[in-house]
């Protein structure tokens, strides 16, 4: 199973969205700049994070978007779920699609766990979490830098 770059680009925005609002909206372009993800994809996944309550955007001089919810009660699989058509790993276990071998399928048992394991993982890491180690791995590059430099 391999994510789209939607999804991958929505979560590393999101990231970089708390780590850049200071309790002021950030704009898109920053977003953009930062994470060097085009401007015109970042709008069509904030469009769909809005929809999905992830994000607010303010309007006006100074706008931008900032968080609709703390960052540590915004889970992955929630940011993945609004940008991505499903997360299952087979067409068996996907919402409403019928496999006429499910009945006696010995693998269908299989895919619906990792497909919920996968939940339940991405479930498990906050935009917060990530943040925070987005800020190590900083500090980390910052000691090494300075160290090389002595």
């Amino acid at each position: 199973m391999r994510l789209s770059t939607k999804a991958l680009y929505a979560v590393r925005a999101m990231v970089r969205l708390n780590l850049q609002q200071d309790g002021t909206p950030v704009s898109i372009r920053e977003i953009s700049d930062s994470e060097h993800i085009s401007l015109t994809y970042l709008e069509q996944l904030f469009a769909k994070l809005r929809r999905s309550d992830l994000v607010q955007s303010v309007r006006g001089p100074g706008g931008g978007y900032v968080l609709a919810r703390p960052a540590d009660q915004i889970a992955l699989v929630e940011i993945i779920d609004s940008v991505e058509e499903t997360l299952a790993p087979a067409a068996c276990v996907e919402g409403g699609k019928d496999c006429q071998m499910r009945e006696f399928c010995v693998t269908h048992p299989v895919w619906l766990e990792l497909g919920e394991r996968i939940r339940t993982f991405l479930a498990s890491i906050s935009i917060e979490d990530l943040s925070r180690d987005a800020q190590r791995h900083v500090q980390m590059r910052l000691e090494r830098s300075v160290s090389s430099a002595e």
